[in-house]
């Protein structure tokens, strides 16, 4: 008998959770990566260099395209849910963005607090750049990102946190707007604008690092981008040649600036803040593109990760705790040692691991359950 979906629970799509499950492991790969330098191994001396930045160094970039598959997932989603973005309902919305983040989030917060209380090394906030309690606000207040912008990093498993910041701060806004502009063109308008403010963002209007990265005007244009795409791919079924060369475009676009920086820093790119506008024109390419099947039926090759990008927010947000804790078990020698690809294979294991029992046992189901307790009649399937 076939299973039954719950029609509170969106229906995945492979495409896309094989996509984030690419993100979230490179983002896992970066973090280990700023404490135990892949460059440095011995293995490192019989990879491209390139390939090398790409493990080690695209956690960024990879939250980047985080968000425009955010964008893009909450219009479609928003779009089935209520036909139309001018007749979304703001309490049903944030009611189904609580529970799908909240149990997660005010976990780890938790957590967070008595390590930080306990004085467990690594997880020890400096009281010069905040105290528990700022932090705590911060994290609840979505502005972890401006927090850590100008004061400074805080310890690893907080800092993730200041993209869900970022990502908190457009889910408040998204349904206010839309219901407030209700034009679709004024709305292109504003999604428009924001893509054009993001490099000027990004180039240092403040000096203040890491701060022009983290702003949230240096993030949302991914956003836009996301909202654009779905906005496109709900109105516009291309053909197949055509999805195919959206997949291609959008491709070498993500290519240019995750593999060929150096070419792109010669173009400008980077120096100008259009280095990530490029990368999220290109996700924003592929989303439409395998939006619609441009992308051949995936294979079991691709099933690790599916399942990866399934969990990728319970991942994202339980990472680091593996991360360290790899770190404080790890040889003194390591950096030097033929063991460092299978100690970053077995982080990336046990982070998938962490985050698939966590959405497993905790998030899902209760998921699940508040969205039936809050919202069960209220949404069309």
């Amino acid at each position: 008998m076939p299973a039954v979906r719950d029609p509170l629970v969106p229906a995945r799509q492979p495409a896309i959770d094989a996509l984030r499950g690419v993100l979230v492991l490179l983002v896992v790969t970066h973090h280990l990566n700023l404490r135990l330098r892949l460059a440095n191994s011995p293995a490192a001396h019989h990879l491209p260099a390139a390939l090398v930045r790409l493990i080690g160094w695209t956690g960024y970039q990879s939250v980047i395209v985080f968000f425009v598959v955010s964008g893009f997932l909450i219009t479609s989603l928003s779009l089935v849910r209520w036909g139309a973005l001018d007749r979304l309902q703001p309490r049903q919305f944030y009611l189904l963005r609580l529970a799908r983040i909240g149990p997660c989030l005010f976990a780890l917060l938790a957590v967070l607090a008595a390590l930080h209380l306990a004085g467990v090394r690594g997880y020890v906030i400096d009281e010069k750049r905040a105290t528990l309690g700022r932090a705590l606000l911060a994290a609840i207040g979505m502005h972890l990102n401006w927090l850590e912008g100008h004061r400074g990093y805080l310890p690893g498993s907080w800092d993730v946190l200041w993209s869900l910041s970022v990502e908190e701060t457009f889910y408040l806004a998204f349904p206010l707007v839309c219901l407030w502009l209700r034009s679709r063109g004024a709305l292109l308008s504003l999604l428009l604008a924001l893509i054009a403010f993001g490099p000027l963002s990004r180039m240092g209007l403040s000096d203040q690092d890491p701060w022009s990265d983290y702003a949230w005007l240096s993030c949302t244009d991914g956003m836009a981008f996301g909202c654009l795409a779905a906005l496109a791919a709900a109105r516009w079924r291309p053909s197949r040649p055509i999805r195919s060369l959206l997949v291609v475009a959008g491709f070498a676009a993500v290519l240019l600036v995750v593999w060929f920086r150096r070419e792109a820093a010669e173009l400008g790119l980077s120096s100008t803040g259009l280095h990530v506008s490029v990368l999220e024109a290109g996700a924003a390419l592929l989303l439409i593109g395998i939006r619609h099947g441009a992308t051949p039926r995936l294979s079991w090759i691709c099933a690790p990760l599916r399942w990866l990008g399934r969990c990728s927010y319970e991942v994202y947000l339980t990472h680091m705790f593996v991360v360290l804790s790899a770190m404080a078990l790890a040889p003194t020698n390591l950096v030097h040692s033929a063991w460092v690809p299978a100690w970053y294979a077995g982080v990336v294991c046990a982070s998938g691991a962490l985050g698939w029992l966590v959405a497993r046992g905790y998030s899902e189901p209760l998921n699940r359950a508040l969205r039936r307790r809050w919202l069960e009649g209220k949404l069309a399937p």
